[in-house]
């Protein structure tokens, strides 16, 4: 494996070598700068909260614009992240029902405009990529800016605001499993100070799982006043229902990745196992917020945000039990018959987030400048759920649906609420124009309802990078990160919080604005991970090691190539758990582009990408269960005349079967099947 991971690298780094300087346009690079033929102008905040360029930030920052993402395919926020370093998507197979992403390792919190999104599992729709100007990762803790910070790193979505620019899209899509949607993206500038925005789509699709359909109704307005050139004002809002299911069944081990001993037929990977008309995962989704930018000179700046979500959820499901005994679930000698669970609920959630930072920029000597970034975020959530809950035996190889029982829901509603604070600081320094130094702290109090713990932490970062002359700037740091977690472990006892530290060296290299190379070593230590067992086991980890290193590249030509490199390898070190999902050591992507110019000023864009995941382990008390590797391609083939474009995007092109995860305590989640689309747009 280690001579696999430097064949990787050595890969990369010619990929690199063989392309040419040019000036880039409108694509990221993958430390969160536009490159234009004026220079770099920064489009990122989630390294530092302010306008930095990314070679003065002493962290890997990727930014991964709405055209590259929708050109590689992605139906899903999840799908963004797949050409990104470090990290792992869709870990455990596409699912309808949840981004999930894993950065170095370890789950990470997806954020909205440098505010936390998700605060409770089942109880909200996924976000909807096409409603987004670009995704960001932070790789590494973030707590200081963003408080209850992930260990491993955020994402960040960068929701679509009106720009002083009339103009738009309206496009309509067919694709696989008799997907149809139409979208629309349009812009109009009222005046020199006023705008408005409207995204949204509408979608009718089934998915590669019978009985689950993908359906979608969202509709995001913004407007935006700049009443004078200090003060710049927006309001958005969010409207979303969605009807969907699972494509996430819980197969079990035996039957699936492994042979069943006492039963030769294999069942279907795709097999549903619930209740046709019953199990569903139906929710709508309301969201209202805002910003607000205020310069007092040219030293001085306020900035305030603020958002409100109010989402229903209804999760109705069936799953077979694996967990009782993953080795054999079986419950007869001719190995069908299995306990099957059917679960229910009825989810209300409740968050409001607010952000408020003052910027001071000033000089302490000639040679040395600084940005002091001055903080105070609050949020408050709360979750409200009833269930129910059922179990029956059924023959898994020829399910009577019709037979299949549903629970009726409890009358009794449990409910979760948290309240956080936090209060932050952070000092940029630049030094005679080449060296800087970033230093932050931050102050967090946590309030968990029904709990008489109150968690407070206080973490820390330190960072400094400096150019050393041709494109070359080493940087080194030290994060911290702070994660209360709102649930109870077995013995009824509230979680503790997840605590985190890591050091990171690197170089980046920007010879010049359009390529930007990237490579980082790191080590984070952590404690109190959530397990979980078998059965509904959930417990907390002692301390866990982290240790990799990461290589990202980019280069981009405008309207004619583009080019993203990726390597990632981490490994994991348990200490005292009978449990442990490790994560491939290796991942490895390549995506390029390349545009041709047509007759009648047409051009032809056709793209390609490879995905590489290494193999998975999974370790229980009863054995360990090894995912092989796998390897996916996706491709692209677009058309762009006038006003209009026509593309194909296919993902898994080679239609490889393969299961993106299967672990000890039972169950095993297959990887998405080919998948095609054909889009239509119109542009004004």
């Amino acid at each position: 494996m280690k001579n696999e991971g430097m064949m990787k690298i050595g890969v990369a780094l010619m990929a690199l070598a063989v392309v040419q300087p040019a000036w880039a346009d409108e694509a990221q690079s993958p430390e969160g700068a536009e490159a234009s033929k004026d220079g770099i102008v920064v489009t990122a905040r989630s390294g530092t909260k302010t306008e930095t360029p990314p070679i003065e930030v002493p962290q890997p920052v990727t930014v991964i614009s709405d055209r590259t993402y929708l050109s590689q395919g992605a139906i899903s926020i999840s799908d963004t992240v797949r050409y990104a370093a470090g990290v792992t998507a869709n870990a455990y197979g596409r699912d309808t029902r949840v981004d999930s992403f894993v950065i170095r390792g370890i789950s990470a919190l997806q954020f909205r405009d440098g505010m936390r999104d998700i605060f409770s599992y089942y109880a909200s729709v996924t976000s909807d990529p096409y409603n987004f100007s670009q995704v960001e990762i932070v790789r590494g803790p973030a707590s200081v800016l963003f408080g209850q910070g992930s260990i491993g790193g955020l994402v960040n979505l960068v929701s679509k605001t009106p720009t002083f620019q009339t103009g738009g899209e309206l496009s309509v899509v067919y694709g696989s499993y008799d997907r149809k949607e139409a979208m629309g993206d349009v812009n109009v500038a009222l005046s020199d100070t006023l705008a408005v925005r409207a995204v949204g789509r509408v979608r009718d699709a089934d998915t590669y799982v019978d009985n689950v359909p993908d359906d979608r109704v969202f509709f995001s307005p913004s407007i935006r006043w700049q009443p004078t050139p200090d003060t710049d004002i927006t309001l958005l809002g969010l409207y979303q229902k969605d009807k969907s299911g699972s494509t996430s069944q819980f197969l079990p081990i035996v039957g699936t990745f492994r042979p069943n001993p006492n039963n030769s037929e294999a069942l279907d990977p795709f097999l549903f196992v619930g209740k046709p008309g019953w199990d569903r995962y139906d929710g709508r989704m309301l969201q209202g917020g805002g910003s607000l930018t205020q310069r007092f000179g040219d030293n001085v700046e306020l900035n305030v945000k603020a958002r409100y979500i109010d989402s229903n959820l209804s999760y109705f499901t069936h799953y077979a039990n694996s967990y009782t005994n993953p080795t054999n679930p079986y419950l007869d000698p001719a190995g069908r018959t299995i306990g099957l669970y059917s679960d229910g609920s009825e989810a209300r959630m409740n968050v409001f987030s607010t952000d408020n930072n003052l910027l001071f920029k000033f000089n302490t000597g000639s040679q040395i400048e600084h940005k002091l970034l001055v903080g105070v975020d609050y949020s408050w959530n709360k979750v409200r759920k009833v269930g129910g809950f059922g179990y029956e035996v059924v023959d898994l190889y020829d399910i009577d649906y019709d037979a299949l029982t549903i629970p009726p829901l409890d009358g009794t509603p449990e409910r979760t609420s948290q309240k956080q604070l936090g209060i932050y600081v952070q000092d940029q320094i630049r030094m005679w124009d080449r060296v800087s130094v970033v230093l932050g702290a931050r102050r967090d109090r946590v309030t968990t309802a029904g709990s008489p713990v109150k968690d407070n932490a206080t973490t820390f970062r330190a960072g400094i990078i400096g150019e050393i002359g041709a494109g070359f700037s080493p940087f080194f740091s030290y994060t911290e990160s702070f994660l209360p977690i709102a649930m109870t472990v077995d013995g009824g006892g509230p979680a503790k919080p997840q605590r985190g530290t890591q050091y990171e060296a690197g170089v980046k290299w920007q010879p010049e604005p359009n390529t930007m190379l990237t490579v980082t070593a790191f080590h984070i230590k952590e404690i109190n991970r959530i397990l979980y067992g078998a059965g509904s086991s959930v417990t907390q980890s002692g301390e866990i090691t982290t240790k990799g290193i990461e290589f990202e590249a980019s280069h981009r030509l405008p309207e004619d190539f583009e080019l993203l490199v990726n390597y990632g390898y981490n490994k994991l070190v348990s200490h005292d758990t009978d449990y442990f999902d490790y994560l491939p050591r290796h991942n490895a992507s390549i995506w390029a582009t390349k545009t041709f110019g047509m007759r009648d000023g047409a051009q032809l864009r056709l793209g390609a990408g490879v995905n590489y995941i290494g193999k998975r382990e999974s370790i229980g008390p009863a054995w360990t269960i090894v995912t092989p590797s796998y390897t996916l391609v996706d491709a692209l083939a677009e058309i762009n005349w006038n006003n209009w474009r026509f593309a194909i995007n296919a993902t898994n092109l080679l239609n490889k079967q393969y299961f993106a995860s299967c672990l000890s305590r039972g169950d095993c989640f297959v990887g998405a099947p080919r998948n095609v689309m054909g889009t239509a747009t119109f542009r004004f």
